[in-house]
């Protein structure tokens, strides 16, 4: 068995093996956090400009709906999310679930739908004159129940994010010692009394960390919200674009940055002070898996319907969009070079936006205080605002003062890490969070420098998380739609902006085909890392 240790951590009072954080940390995470605060900057110059009119602006009674419409949005999405997410991930993970490596694969999909893409799937099929009401007008029904405002934003919101929390706990789970688990058992404590009481106390630090990008992601989320008529604060931030009011806009989104602030602190309250570590360099057998019994068909009935509603039917409607277009006689051109641009540029992305976090990462887990705290909330920021906030930020600089890189693929790349870099810290924070500083300690009394031991012992340990984050990243930068379509290069299109031109130009059939085409590359990536996670177990 292997021995394991529990760490009590409190504040700044973990100093053991490096007094201070070292330069090859704190340099490039103090970089980072830096760069991430660029769309903060921007935003105070234009607030500024607007002077007495904007404390008016914020106390409208309007802007106040908006404000408790948006947060009890996001906490109602978190939740169910969060809900959604922790059962299927120990069903996938730690049971004999029947058709369990698929599930693993589907049911991270949905991460990769556009919300554009989930609301109008929504309105199609539960809609006032949507396919289920056909369904059900000849047995008397009329109107089904009001699927518009905070249901159908809710629905939807919560089906296209609950993979920001299953993957997380997945990787979590897959890393956790079997030994602390045995142990209760071993004490009399039934299962109930051991996930409660052993199991989710050391998943709380993922399951946390994955509400709050799915917190964040809804807060800053404009196309299901806006299909939905739901009108949140993202929306009355587009609407002030829209009326070319870019001060007025540039308030609210200051606002919406001190949600995302509020969020994140709340986050690091709630973090479990008290952090569990293996003695080894990795689990040394996979747990047994748990017999579901005749518990086995309502979990796969369960795991069934998430993805029904999550995955097949935005495949569905999809696929009878293409299949009519045929039948019309529409030609369906494949776009090969739209997709590889789009692999291209999120591959990239998702690698250099990984590296970002590890610095930052690395700071707060090892080193917590005032300092690394205050750069990891900096990191959130870009991923509560809209992309089209980050994007004209971007737009700014690189006019005013980085001329030479406006219109660039670093100018695009830039963006997507300050959109996604939240996402990677949270996948590589929780597998950090389960290695025992004293592999660290250990080799660094053996007189290895700092840099050596984080390629050598951090960074191997690391690899769940880190390819986690990869894939999220990955999926998230092929959909992302404003900062691409202002900040890409001239010529250089993807499956997003493909999506986009063809849906305003109302050609959906044109639109199904690259919309597919997001979902159908999402598989590899997430086939890899189901290998890589099996390979990583044995």
């Amino acid at each position: 068995m292997v021995e394991t240790t529990k760490i009590q951590i409190t504040g700044s009072n973990y100093r053991r093996g490096w007094v201070n954080p070292p330069a090859v940390v704190w340099i490039p995470a103090t970089l980072a956090a830096i760069g991430m605060v660029l769309p903060l900057v921007y935003l105070v110059l234009r607030t500024i400009g607007i002077g007495s009119e904007v404390v008016e602006l914020l106390f409208r009674s309007r802007t106040l709906e908006i404000m408790l419409r948006s947060l009890l949005l996001t906490f109602a999405v978190s939740s169910v999310a969060v809900l959604i997410a922790v059962p299927i991930a120990w069903l996938t993970v730690r049971t004999d679930l029947p058709l369990r490596r698929l599930f693993l694969v589907i049911t991270v999909l949905p991460l990769v739908i556009p919300s554009y893409v989930g609301g109008f799937v929504v309105v199609a099929v539960l809609g006032p004159k949507g396919l289920v009401q056909g369904w059900v007008a000849p047995f008397g029904v009329d109107r089904l129940p009001e699927i518009f405002g905070f249901p159908g934003a809710l629905l939807t919101l919560s089906l296209l994010t609950y993979p920001y929390v299953l993957l997380p706990v997945r990787a979590a789970l897959s890393r956790l010692d079997p030994a602390l688990e045995e142990t209760s058992y071993s004490l009399g404590k039934g299962r109930l009394y051991t996930a409660i009481h052993v199991t989710f106390p050391m998943l709380r630090p993922s399951i946390v960390g994955g509400a709050l990008l799915v917190s964040l992601y809804t807060l800053s989320d404009f196309g299901a919200v806006s299909l939905l008529h739901y009108e949140t604060f993202t929306w009355a931030i587009y609407v002030q674009y829209g009326n070319f009011a870019r001060d007025m806009a540039a308030a609210l989104s200051l606002v919406l940055v001190a949600f995302a602030v509020g969020l994140v602190i709340i986050e690091s309250k709630t973090r479990s002070r008290s952090q569990y570590f293996r003695g080894g360099t990795g689990v040394a057998r996979t747990p047994m898996l748990i017999k579901l019994g005749a518990l086995r068909w309502p979990a796969l009935i369960i795991c069934f319907t998430v993805i029904l509603l999550a995955l097949v039917m935005p495949l569905s409607v999809l696929i009878y969009w293409v299949i009519r277009g045929m039948y019309y006689g529409e030609q369906i051109s494949l776009l090969w070079g739209q997709l590889a641009n789009s692999i291209y540029v999120s591959g990239l992305a998702a690698l250099i936006t990984v590296v970002t976090a590890l610095p930052i990462t690395i700071l707060s887990v090892r080193y917590p205080g005032h300092l690394s705290s205050l750069l990891e909330r900096f990191s959130y920021v870009g991923f509560a605002l809209p992309g089209i906030v980050v994007a004209l930020a971007l737009v700014f600089f690189g006019i005013r003062y980085i001329t030479p890189l406006y219109q660039t693929m670093f100018l695009l790349i830039f963006a997507y890490i300050v959109l996604f870099l939240p996402t990677a810290i949270a996948t590589t924070r929780a597998s950090l969070i389960q290695v025992s500083p004293a592999l660290e300690e250990a080799a660094r009394s053996l007189g290895r420098s700092h840099f050596r031991v984080l390629t050598s012992i951090t960074f191997p340990l690391l690899r769940p998380g880190m390819l986690a984050g990869i894939i999220m990243v990955f999926m998230l930068t092929m959909k992302e739609l404003p900062a691409t379509l202002i900040l890409s290069p001239i010529g250089f299109k993807t499956l997003a902006t493909s999506v986009w031109w063809a849906t305003e130009d109302g050609f959906f059939t044109q639109a199904a085909v690259p919309a597919l085409g997001l979902i159908l590359v999402s598989i590899f990536p997430m086939a890899f890392l189901i290998l890589f996670e099996k390979r990583f177990q044995d």
